[in-house]
């Protein structure tokens, strides 16, 4: 019995964290796009997110909205981290979740920090929740297919432990290289003034369809679905530029609604 109730609590243990990841970058990929972010910051924006904020900075808060899971008042801001656009659909032709995704919780939380009417508590709250999933839009497997969860049904073994396809491009792979998201912000923050004006000039909605280009570069995996160096290899420059870009634009929007 005492074997069965460890197998059963190992079991469900397991099950539960590849839930919980299926919704988020890692917390190095969120805390490096915040840390971007406020180097991109205009004064009078950067003055802003201080008085919304106080001594919290846009690393701290960036994982905010996976720490309040914990908090069922919360549950309703599930949907938001992801959207699902099947292959040769597009968000205005697919089907909507009616509790929301992420585009609109974008729009959302963006509309009522521009029209300033919100409570001290409230104003936090939606800039931690732009912060997170600005970060979440560029990582691909947050807008779906529809048909894996996000690639969460798609077990894969990294470097020889099980895992699934999702959680390689939330954390693994940035979570292998060993930095600190100082680190990695510091080694992939080049940028030039005309990617920063080219990046933060598109839409919302256009960075999900890149994140749904990835996706073919994302699924091309051996047969036997064995991943390791070779995948990390073709596709870090992926990883990097996707954190930059959330980064660069994550700044932009905070720009447009404090500066």
């Amino acid at each position: 019995m005492t074997k069965l109730i460890l197998f059963l609590s190992i079991f469900i243990f397991g099950f539960s964290s590849t839930t919980n990841d299926a919704l988020r970058w890692g917390q190095n990929g969120h805390r490096t796009t915040g840390y971007i972010a406020e180097q991109y910051l205009t004064t009078e924006a950067a003055a802003e997110v201080k008085r919304v904020l106080g001594n919290e900075s846009l690393a701290e808060v960036s994982t905010w909205m996976d720490e309040v899971r914990s908090d069922g008042g919360y549950d309703y801001m599930a949907p938001w981290h992801y959207v699902t656009i099947p292959e040769g659909e597009t968000y205005e032709t697919a089907e909507k979740n009616s509790d929301g995704d992420i585009l609109w919780a974008i729009d959302k939380v963006v509309t009522e920090l521009k029209e300033g009417e919100l409570s001290a508590k409230q104003e936090a709250e939606n800039l931690k929740v732009l912060v997170h999933l600005v970060g979440d839009l560029h990582q691909p497997l947050h807008v779906g297919n529809g048909t894996d969860r996000g690639g969460n049904d798609v077990r894969v073994q990294w470097f020889g432990g099980n895992s699934n396809l999702h959680r390689v491009w939330d954390s693994e792979m940035i979570d292998d290289k060993q930095l600190s998201f100082t680190e990695l912000s510091r080694f992939i923050n080049h940028t030039t003034p005309e990617q920063v004006e080219e990046w933060q000039s598109s839409s919302v909605h256009d960075w999900a369809y890149e994140s749904q280009d990835l996706l073919p570069q994302v699924y091309d995996m051996p047969e036997n679905n064995r991943l390791g160096y070779e995948y990390a290899y073709q596709n870090w420059d992926t990883v990097e530029i996707r954190l930059l870009k959330a980064g660069v634009r994550l700044a932009g929007l905070i720009n447009k609604i404090y500066g």
